[in-house]
């Protein structure tokens, strides 16, 4: 299984695991897009980070995670919609000089101001309901930095994260550590937080990517007693459709799209995520604007 998420719990200690390993997913994601190598790396290692995190909450809806900054890359985003479905995408300012070595902050935080959101946004939102967001700044030299400063702050809980992706795969680690059960009949291992998070910074960036995860498990915490829970596979999906594009053009108004028509010709929306193109003519505008939905609602494709 190219795509897994392998989640486990270490018996005899209050610490729960994750690893997760996206390779024709993240493929899919990265494909769609001529990043710099730079910009992938960061949007691999956001992608790998986010289905870490959505697999840890009980919710029926979507995680959102966001960077967003004043530097040459002004926005990261990455979506977790349930079944583990992901797609993410980066926003490039115009004419943005890359070095090969560039870091986060340089990317997304030269003056200090970038923030990291979380959302959570349920399904069947009711009206007035509001979506959960968590936002710190951008702390930190890495995304693993910053998610754990994020989760220390918004959740109090003591995680610790190893990410990485490069054009071919992206992958993580997370450990958190859990309370202590008082009732528990044994008695805690107290060094087991310091002595799993020892063991796992011994893994190099190369057997991130390249291990599976129960292989990776194994490679780590041989001499541990896990408990394994089923492995969930994450695969991309976007969610985009032509009628969903048509709602964006109501949104725009008749007078801004008919503006765009006569200049144009045609109006033609592409997906930030998967680059699938949505084009409506003028005939496709006055249908659109009479009925209030596109001529072709039933078609939601998916890609």
């Amino acid at each position: 299984m190219s795509d897994t998420l392998l989640k486990f719990l270490f018996r005899d200690a209050p610490v729960r695991g994750e690893i997760v390993r996206l390779q024709d997913s993240w493929r899919q994601m990265a494909a769609n897009h001529g990043y710099p190598a730079p910009v992938e790396r960061l949007l691999g290692e956001m992608t790998a980070a986010a289905a870490l995190l959505a697999a840890n909450i009980k919710f029926d809806g979507a995680l959102v995670m966001q960077i967003q900054g004043n530097g040459p890359v002004r926005l990261l985003v990455v979506e977790v919609q349930p079944q583990m479905r992901l797609r993410a995408t980066a926003k490039l300012r115009e004419s943005a000089s890359i070095a090969e070595d560039a870091t986060l902050q340089q990317l997304t935080n030269p003056d200090g101001d970038a923030r990291c959101a979380i959302t959570l946004d349920p399904a069947g939102r009711r009206p007035g309901q509001q979506p959960y967001q968590g936002v710190v700044p951008l702390a930190g030299e890495t995304i693993a930095a910053v998610l754990e400063n994020y989760l220390r702050q918004s959740e109090q809980t003591e995680s610790r994260l190893w990410l990485a992706a490069d054009g071919s795969a992206a992958a993580g680690v997370l450990l958190q550590k859990l309370p202590q059960d008082a009732k528990a009949a044994a008695k805690p291992d107290v060094d087991a937080w310091d002595r799993v998070g020892a063991l796992t910074a011994t893994l190099t960036r190369d057997e991130l990517l390249a291990l599976e995860p129960a292989a990776l498990a194994h490679r780590l915490y041989w001499q541990e007693n896990l408990q394994h829970f089923e492995p969930v596979a994450p695969r991309f999906e976007c969610n985009c459709s032509r009628n969903r594009s048509g709602r964006m053009l109501l949104a725009l108004g008749r007078e801004e799209v008919d503006s765009i028509l006569a200049e144009r010709g045609d109006v033609e929306i592409t997906c930030d995520f998967c680059n699938a193109r949505y084009a409506f003519d003028a005939v496709d505008v006055a249908q659109l604007f009479a009925s209030g939905v596109t001529r072709e609602a039933i078609a939601t494709t998916r890609h």
